[in-house]
């Protein structure tokens, strides 16, 4: 090694920089104590390794929780989205996609979509539906507003229970319950509709409660008359004389719940009923008999009152039927087809018009039905 000193330089000249082997042996030294002194003016080099070597010598100072970064828009996830949304619509109502196909309203008009249930009542008559033919054997609902009804027992859907009149949630379940039970065995029971005796429905009634209107009805089954005609709370037809045209038939109304009395729990019910009907003896022409009816039916506390636990007393019900026979009380409703319409002298009324109240058809002759 050379003991030459380094020539002199001035200030202006840059001094000379440190190989990365010396530094590090130098900065290993000063850490233990000893070792050859530093040189005069490390080079801007040894300054930076130095200070690199010094951060990882260090512990890295805690960091709190950080706010997120903002995030950014993804146009590509915003694609994704709006085609996965319209994948579900194309599931869900098919007729959106098939419209715009060659033929598509056709087959949209023949098959509509179903109309959400009935929570209020309508503000008036729903219009026609589009293409009023005539009622098939095939399509026996066909250019009847009842097209876009539910079906059947599914139709009569039961509103939130809940506690009233000092009875609890569970009782004005059951009440909900028994009712719709009795509006199915009343009028969509199969054997009633081809004219059998209602005995479900019978047995859900309240002999103890009502004692009078258990045998009313009984007689009336046995000898109807004007004053005990059964299809005031039974839908049943003459199998003689008609047959259902398929085994659909379309419901539309409501239940709502409320208390009476102490002990009262209320349950009042309005529903039409759309049956579609043909001749026993044959033939393909259809024609439909509409009956609307209102109940309102009692569930009782037997603590309070003289009533049987689970059984259902009724407070008022009203009917109005369409299209069927008048003043013929043998304990059916007789459809009128097209041979036997006779000239009306009533006044003119939609059965399908949800928004008044029942008629009082006491006293009135014959009405027309403006549709079926």
């Amino acid at each position: 090694m050379s003991s030459v000193p380094p020539p002199d330089r001035s200030d202006d000249e840059p001094a000379p920089s440190l190989s990365d082997e010396e530094l590090e042996s130098f900065l290993r030294e000063s850490a233990e104590g000893g070792g050859a002194p530093a040189p005069k003016e490390p080079s801007a080099r040894a300054r930076m390794v130095a200070a690199r070597l010094r951060e990882q010598e260090e512990p890295a100072p805690w960091r709190g929780p950080q706010p997120a970064p903002k995030p950014r828009r993804r146009w590509g996830a915003v694609v994704g989205v709006v085609a996965l949304a319209a994948v579900a619509v194309i599931a869900l109502r098919p007729s959106l996609v098939t419209d715009r196909f060659p033929g598509g309203e056709a087959e949209a008009a023949a098959s509509p979509a179903p109309l959400p249930a009935e929570t209020v009542r309508p503000t008036g008559a729903p219009g026609d539906p589009a293409g009023s033919e005539q009622a098939t054997l095939d399509e026996p609902f066909r250019g009847s507003p009842a097209l876009r009804w539910a079906e059947g027992a599914d139709a009569i859907e039961l509103p939130e229970a809940k506690a009233v009149a000092g009875m609890s949630e569970a009782d004005a379940e059951l009440a909900l319950r028994r009712t719709k039970e009795l509006l199915v065995a009343a009028n969509l029971d199969p054997d009633v509709i081809a004219g059998g005796r209602p005995d479900e429905a019978l047995g859900l009634l309240d002999p103890e409660a009502q004692k009078d209107l258990l045998p009313d009805q009984r007689r009336g089954l046995r000898e109807p008359s004007r004053e005990h005609d059964p299809v005031g709370l039974f839908s049943r037809f003459d199998p003689d004389e008609v047959r259902l045209a398929g085994d659909v038939v379309k419901v539309r109304g409501r239940m709502t719940l409320s208390g009476g009395k102490p002990g009262e729990i209320e349950v009042h019910a309005d529903y039409t009923f759309v049956y579609p009907l043909v001749k026993a003896a044959g033939g393909d022409h259809v024609e439909r008999t509409i009956v609307r009816r209102e109940i309102t039916t009692l569930l009782l506390d037997p603590d309070r009152w003289y009533a049987t636990p689970g059984k259902l007393a009724i407070r008022e019900y009203k009917v109005n039927t369409f299209n069927t026979a008048c003043a013929v009380y043998d304990g059916y409703l007789h459809p009128v087809f097209p041979e036997d319409r006779e000239r009306a002298t009533g006044p003119t009324v939609d059965p399908y018009d949800r928004s008044g109240e029942l008629r009082d058809t006491q006293g009135e002759e014959c009405g027309t039905v403006s549709r079926t």
